[in-house]
């Protein structure tokens, strides 16, 4: 009895974080002293108001060089910026969907090609809104799609699912979610969505619905919620101890202060939205993190699917997530920047204007949370901020800062 009770207390405590053993940079072919000045980048960025502070993080051939620390995370009350600091990772969730998804892709329970309404019934039949010519203000009227969109469709931004369409988005108002909705209280709502272009046609980012509706799929395909799948399969064997939808006690204490760049100074952001969500678990970007803890998700990737013994994914799969799946030549697509299952790919990294070697992949967040997987260099890069980075220039200096420190 008593050694029950034991058990069930061991069970119920949070999972500890596990990081990668670390390495002397020159062990792994990189220099301690180029290293270095990725400290100088980032304080370039804080210097210049960009940012209020960062933590950044970087493995080699699966060993830990660079863990560091950057200024502050919270700017009024002057709070260091600490290693363990929890971030709203955002979209950077969308590649662990993603995993989860290919997880049950492996056990044949979902097929890329499946379409959506095969699980959701709700978005069988769905409708493309089109333009009438002419019009001002423009006006929209709705024609059949010429296809149902499927599982890869949402995987790739192919879908046309809240896009950024002015009829889609004047829709969804109609159908919004309400603050203690679950994904399937309210992703069945999506099906009643106009696409904004038919499906496949092109490439246009779907930032919240697409990968909502693909926690759904995952809750439907497994029986299980979308967070205890998560915590099960994922978090608990990469001994993912930190990472969550809803950060409670000394996490919630160690959440960075989100920040915008305002025209004189940076003015303070709200995330309560998702600090106070404890139902709604977002695929598309409701994960909150440590640097620490997804680098175990990375590192995962880049080993083919396994860490530490666990193995979650086959090497196959992972070649299959980071393959191009909508190319740069898609209408949406930048030249060298292709798309994968959940994550973007780099084809053609000279036309792509980026520091990182071609077959690179990854993703980031809307609050500057930014990482990449180099396949060929065996190198995980993670920067995490708390400020909008719309232009994304921080991400590339980082990726210079990192790349010009590997010297064989």
């Amino acid at each position: 009895m008593v050694n029950r009770f034991l058990l069930s207390m061991l069970l119920a405590l949070p999972l500890a974080a596990a990081t990668l053993p670390g390495a002397k940079p020159q062990d792994v072919g990189m220099s301690s002293t180029r290293l270095a000045r990725i400290h100088e980048t980032i304080q370039s960025h804080i210097d210049a108001h960009d940012i209020s502070g960062a933590v950044t993080l970087v493995a080699r051939r699966g060993a830990v060089v660079h863990f560091e620390a950057h200024g502050l995370m919270d700017l009024e009350a002057r709070k260091p910026m600490r290693k363990d600091a929890m971030f709203w990772i955002a979209s950077m969730s969308k590649p662990v969907t993603g995993a989860a998804i290919l997880m049950l892709l492996e056990e044949g329970k979902v097929r890329l090609k499946d379409p959506v309404s095969k699980f959701i019934p709700e978005f069988k039949d769905m409708k493309v809104a089109m333009p009438r010519e002419g019009s001002a203000p423009p006006t929209f009227f709705n024609v059949p799609a010429t296809r149902e969109v499927t599982v890869q469709d949402l995987l790739t931004h192919v879908s046309g699912l809240l896009s950024g369409g002015a009829a889609g988005a004047a829709e969804s108002v109609k159908i919004r979610r309400q603050p203690n909705e679950t994904l399937s209280q309210y992703v069945p709502r999506l099906g009643s969505m106009p696409l904004d272009f038919q499906p496949g046609t092109r490439w246009n980012y779907s930032p919240g619905a697409a990968f909502d509706t693909l926690g759904r799929i995952v809750e439907i395909a497994s029986g299980q919620t979308f967070d205890a799948f998560l915590k099960q399969r994922v978090f608990g064997p990469l001994n993912m101890g930190q990472i969550t939808f809803h950060p409670t006690g000394d996490a919630r204490e160690r959440v960075v202060t989100a920040y915008k760049r305002g025209d004189t100074a940076m003015e303070r952001m709200s995330t309560d939205q998702w600090l106070s969500n404890s139902v709604y678990h977002s695929g598309a970007g409701g994960l909150f993190s440590t640097a620490e803890d997804y680098l175990q998700f990375g590192q995962m990737l880049l080993n083919g699917g396994q860490l530490r013994g666990e193995r979650l994914l086959s090497p196959r799969t992972v070649d299959l997530m980071a393959a191009v799946h909508a190319p740069d030549t898609l209408p949406g697509r930048s030249k060298g920047r292709s798309y994968g299952l959940s994550v973007q790919v780099i084809n053609d990294a000279t036309a792509a204007g980026i520091r990182v070697s071609d077959g690179s992949y990854g993703w980031d967040g809307a609050y500057g949370t930014h990482f990449w997987i180099d396949p060929k260099e065996k190198v995980v890069g993670i920067m995490m901020i708390q400020t909008t980075n719309s232009n994304r220039q921080l991400d590339r200096d980082f990726e210079n800062a990192v790349m010009q420190a590997i010297l064989e």
